[in-house]
């Protein structure tokens, strides 16, 4: 069993080398005045490059509500980005702090890579690019294309599996960098293109030269639930990651936002009280200020906000929510109660 997790792992391109235990990251972070927080090397929508090199995003987002939930300042992050088959190593050896790098939580990253998945913050599913004048209109008219797919990736074993399951065949051409592999398909390297669909859009909207001459297939092989990953042995820190995504979308639920946080804070609602830091020692408990969450949506609004701004209707990708939704909207977005 051993032997087959370290060779599951390594298709995956993981490390299964434990991380070190009991380190106390948040006293690493303050000493050093600034969170190293790692995201991708370009994925649209999630932490790409602005035009003055900024780097924006929903994981971004994320990077910047835990700055602010620390220091008090979201500019106090520093942004490492790595490729997905880099991204486990770096955190394993304290390169960063935390990862949030839309990366898929799995078995065998939860048990075999010392390494802890906090709250899932985006629910995804692995889906296909291809151009409109290919006439492919589902996985199955794939059969037997040569398909762009990215080295370490959790979509390279997917793709093995629904061939064998459906009894077709892929020819992979394996990419170790994202932003070539956009460049093989766009180029006309690959019949298709397979990613994270919320990627592949972002893709499409950002990176090919005429969108309109591709699309991104409406059915999905895969559950990828996506989130962050802390290392093991630091319950603190992993409380303090996990909470940061529960208070943002508490906050969304409570209707607060970034422009009302303050005004909220000094409102009569229980829940939002609790949440800002007006009443209880919740901050006090993870060893943060108890104005922790209250910065947090200061800095970058609540769930909903980042959402929207970065991939929803207010961005170039246009995604609905769909299960990324309240869970009184239809969707799986369901916040552990602060009390």
């Amino acid at each position: 069993m051993k032997r087959l997790l370290l060779a599951a792992a390594a298709m995956l391109g993981l490390s299964a080398a434990a991380a070190p235990t009991g380190a106390a990251t948040l006293d690493t972070v303050r000493q050093r005045g600034t969170l190293a927080c790692g995201v991708s090397t370009g994925f649209a929508g999630f932490s790409v490059a602005d035009s003055r090199g900024e780097i924006r995003g929903l994981d971004a987002d994320y990077c910047r509500a835990l700055a602010a939930a620390i220091f008090g300042d979201a500019t106090k992050v520093r942004f490492v980005q790595l490729t997905a088959q880099n991204r486990f190593t770096a955190l394993q050896s304290a390169e960063i702090d935390v990862l949030f790098r839309n990366s898929t939580q799995t078995f065998l990253r939860d048990a075999s890579i010392g390494l802890n998945q906090g709250p899932v913050n985006f629910y995804d599913g692995q889906g296909f690019a291809v151009r409109r004048d290919a006439d492919v209109h589902d996985v199955n008219g794939l059969n037997g294309a040569t398909v762009c797919v990215a080295q370490g990736t959790t979509h390279e074993i997917t793709l093995g599996d629904v061939a064998r399951a459906r009894r077709i065949t892929f020819q992979p051409v394996v990419f170790e960098r994202i932003d070539t592999m956009y460049q093989a398909f766009f180029a006309g390297r690959c019949d298709a293109m397979t990613q994270d669909a919320s990627a592949l859009a972002g893709a499409l909207a950002t990176a090919a030269q005429n969108s309109n001459d591709y699309t991104v297939l409406a059915e999905t092989i895969s559950k990828e639930p996506l989130g962050p990953f802390t290392r093991n042995g630091d319950d603190e820190w992993s409380n303090i990651v996990a909470w940061l995504h529960y208070g943002l979308v508490e906050a969304e639920e409570a209707g607060v936002t970034q422009a009302n946080a303050e005004e909220m804070a000094r409102g009569q609602n229980p829940i939002a009280q609790r949440l800002l830091g007006a009443t209880g020692e919740f901050g006090a408990r993870l060893r943060l200020d108890n104005r922790w969450m209250l910065n947090a949506i200061k800095a970058v609004g609540n769930y909903g906000e980042i959402f929207e701004r970065n991939v929803g209707g207010a961005s170039a990708l246009k995604l609905q929510r769909g299960p990324n939704a309240l869970w009184n909207r239809g969707g799986l977005m369901y916040a552990i109660p602060f009390r």
